[in-house]
């Protein structure tokens, strides 16, 4: 009963201070006032009661200003307590000791000052820049998903960012038209990681805003005038995009500047590489991009891929792909169930971004998901034959 009584008051003593948490950071004068008045206090007490109140404790009022204070407000706060803190030392010792104390109260302040500095750039104060990045991110990873499919239907899609980064230069958008019409597009955005995660970002919106709204064979022409516009220098991005048709199981490729989409023969147990040839985008203004037309038929799996799945310094894209295949070979009696997260974890590149997306046509529309597959490192690492993949192209 204490046990449960504690927590209570905690909670009761918790909400009241986030509440003035979140009334300081929306009323900056009123944080501003709240901590010169804190650090006159801790100043005041430790000059009263050394013992009890180090004046080390300077250093608290200086890092909340940190969090919620602009930079030249938080600059003036670091002056007061820097005088103070020196102040009160003077009054009660002299030599290493108050050095010693100033020198680290500066560094400390500085350090807070720096950050405060980075924060400024973006106008926001605290953590609230560390917040948006957050928000940024969980939109990219909202617009990732893949929208619900009708029954005998079944898609996944898996990203791995290289370094473990949570921003990733690869991005995949998707939407429907109607009930018939699912359109997807695997994005790899030049560079890697952070560094290829703002312009991602960006991409993100503009191409998922494109997808599903223009025509089909205009997505790509619409998306290289948009990457165009921005005037990005040397930088660029390839794209698969495929168009399935979920009634009949038609679809068409085109790619720009990407690796060929492969699909899975369920009837024949073949692989066949997906060829639609296309410029990457950003490079030239009126580019004309090939389309590649099949069928998924009942069983039948489209593998849709980035760069990082298939090619390393080592190895070229070719035999990447036969790898890839491979790999997905043994998750056929599976229905390719977990299959996207499964390859990026097994075959991407710890080195670059990697994504890939499986569209699953089933056997049978009401049919079920298998019982899950053991986790044993046997069953990926069971010895079968490579199967031969064979080129379809189509213009």
């Amino acid at each position: 009963m204490r046990s449960g009584g504690g927590l209570a008051g905690l909670r009761r003593v918790g909400r009241p201070a986030r509440s003035l948490v979140r009334r300081a950071r929306k009323s900056h004068p009123l944080a501003m006032f709240a901590l010169l008045a804190l650090t006159v206090t801790i100043s005041a007490f430790s000059l009263a009661w050394p013992a009890w109140v180090p004046t080390a404790a300077l250093v608290i009022p200086l890092m909340l200003g940190g969090l919620v204070l602009k930079f030249k407000p938080l600059m003036a706060l670091t002056f007061v307590s820097l005088v103070l803190g020196s102040y009160a030392l003077a009054a009660r010792s002299a030599g290493l000791q108050q050095i010693g104390f100033v020198v680290t109260l500066g560094v400390a302040a500085w350090i807070v000052l720096a950050g405060a500095k980075v924060r400024s750039r973006l106008g926001v104060k605290g953590t609230r820049g560390e917040s948006m990045l957050i928000e940024l991110r969980d939109i990219l990873t909202a617009q990732g998903e893949l929208p619900r499919l009708p029954a005998g239907w079944r898609a996944e899609a898996a990203i791995r960012s290289a370094g473990g980064a949570t921003f990733s230069g690869d991005f995949v958008v998707a939407a429907t038209r109607g009930e018939d019409l699912l359109e997807v597009a695997l994005v790899d955005v030049s560079g890697k990681g952070i560094d290829a995660g703002t312009r991602a970002l960006l991409l993100s919106g503009a191409f998922g805003g494109l997808l599903g709204v223009v025509p089909v064979e205009e997505f790509l022409p619409s998306a290289n005038h948009y990457l165009r516009r921005q005037d990005w220098d040397d930088d660029f991005a390839t794209v698969v995009h495929v168009a399935v048709n979920l009634r009949t199981g038609d679809f068409d490729v085109r790619t720009a500047g990407h690796p060929p989409a492969i699909q899975f023969d369920a009837w024949s147990g073949r692989w066949a590489t997906r060829d639609a040839d296309g410029p990457l985008l950003g490079l030239v203004e009126t580019p004309e991009f090939q389309v590649n037309k099949g069928q998924l038929k009942q069983g039948d799996a489209l593998f849709l891929y980035s760069d990082g799945m298939v090619e390393t310094p080592l190895r070229d894209i070719g035999r990447g792909t036969d790898r890839l295949a491979g790999h997905a070979e043994r998750l056929v009696g599976h229905s390719f169930q977990g299959a996207a997260a499964e390859l990026v974890h097994e075959i991407g590149g710890p080195g670059d971004d990697s994504a890939i997306v499986v569209i699953h046509r089933m056997t049978h529309a009401t049919e079920a998901d298998p019982a899950p597959r053991p986790t044993t490192p046997n069953l990926l690492r069971r010895r079968r034959p490579t199967p031969t993949l064979r080129t379809v192209r189509q213009a």
